[in-house]
């Protein structure tokens, strides 16, 4: 019988991925992710070397879904919210991602999958920037922290839904809620980005 290669490296990185969400890197341990497999632990270390590195698969990963799954489409103000929108839709059904950015803040050592990361950024960034110059959307924000707060917009109420039930009341499991939280990020990141 032949060996599921990617079958098995498919369920070492979704375990990796939980294990990394819930307890970060350092808390984390190769012994509980091949666990959590049902894989050996030697496969999981011919498969991915060591946990740094599967961090930075994992991570780089979890990076590459989430820019395939939320694309700026163009830069107008209704683009601008739909993607605001999106990037909250994105967080919402996929709150590891939160988790794993918040350990790998804490971590205080350099990003993951840096250049890469980086490069997509200041790609939207000067997106941002031609509209900007083009009058489509306010030219009194810097491009780079304009890109950061819509992001931040959507994206904080899934990193600390305890903060969000208690200012709004409202419960990220209620449906109603989540929509009126879109409804809000993408009312407001239209707004931000609103000429004067």
């Amino acid at each position: 019988m032949a060996w599921d290669t990617e079958g098995t490296r498919r369920r070492l990185k979704e375990a990796a991925t939980a294990e990394f969400a819930e307890y970060g890197r350092e808390g984390t341990t190769m012994t509980r992710i091949a666990a959590r497999a049902g894989i050996n632990k030697e496969r999981l270390y011919s498969y991915y070397g060591d946990k740094n590195a599967l961090w930075e698969v994992v991570l780089s990963d979890e990076l590459a879904k989430l820019s395939a799954g939320v694309a700026l489409r163009g830069v107008s103000l209704a683009d601008i919210g739909e993607f605001a929108g999106a990037t909250y839709d994105y967080h919402a059904t996929h709150p590891e991602l939160g988790r794993l950015l918040q350990w790998e803040g804490l971590t205080r050592g350099p990003a993951a999958d840096a250049g890469r990361r980086g490069e997509h950024y200041r790609e939207k960034v000067e997106r941002f920037a031609q509209a900007q110059r083009a009058g489509t959307i306010a030219a009194g924000l810097d491009p780079d922290h304009l890109v950061f707060a819509l992001i931040a917009l959507a994206a904080w109420w899934q990193t600390v839904p305890q903060l969000a039930e208690l200012i709004t009341g409202g419960s990220p499991d209620d449906l109603a809620e989540r929509d009126r939280r879109r409804a809000f990020v993408v009312e407001a990141a239209r707004r931000l980005a609103a000429p004067r």
